[in-house]
């Protein structure tokens, strides 16, 4: 009785030593991968867990685009990025995508892709110089982008409609 007892107990101490062993082995890559691009639930989650305190959000926001955002995603590694994409009610894709980096080389931006650029535009956004896009994208939408500089921040916007819904929501990025 006594060995079956004593058995018992070290298959549990086993099991156990084998579960700490994993989970520790699950923790490393987080703890070495921290500040990578990852998704977060929610603009508070990225601010608490990497220390991003301007995460540009806009003031205007039309009806068609559900709030919150469909996905987030941040880094801090190699540099500092945000990226929110937006979903119409009712629909699979992203039809606005916000884009926040301390890099000119954004390609986090690119889940709303312009195939075709019919008029590429300098546009005075609230004193910014701006450059504003037009063109088609998949599924022959029609698709807008601007992009300007705020501060240490390359700013992107992308939204599957013409320009005058974009605008208004980049201006409510601007402070």
């Amino acid at each position: 009785m006594r060995d079956r007892i004593r058995r018992y107990v070290y298959f549990t101490m086993t099991i156990v030593a084998v579960f700490v062993v994993l989970k520790t082995l699950n923790w490393i890559p987080l703890v070495l991968q921290q500040g990578t691009l990852r998704t977060y639930d929610s603009i508070e989650a990225v601010k608490a867990k990497l220390n991003i305190r301007d995460i540009r959000v806009p003031t205007y926001f039309p009806q068609s685009v559900t709030w919150p955002p469909s996905e987030i995603w941040a880094q801090t590694k190699p540099y500092v990025a945000t990226l929110m994409v937006f979903r119409r009610a009712g629909t699979i894709g992203p039809a606005l995508v916000i884009s926040q980096a301390a890099s000119d080389r954004t390609a986090l931006d690119d889940r709303i892709r312009i195939l075709q650029v019919k008029e590429s535009v300098p546009y005075d956004l609230k004193g910014r110089n701006a450059l504003l896009k037009v063109g088609i994208c998949e599924q022959n939408d029609v698709c807008s982008r601007i992009s300007w500089n705020e501060g240490n921040s390359a700013m992107t916007v992308t939204m599957k409609s013409s320009p005058f819904e974009l605008i208004k929501i980049a201006e409510g990025l601007v402070p």
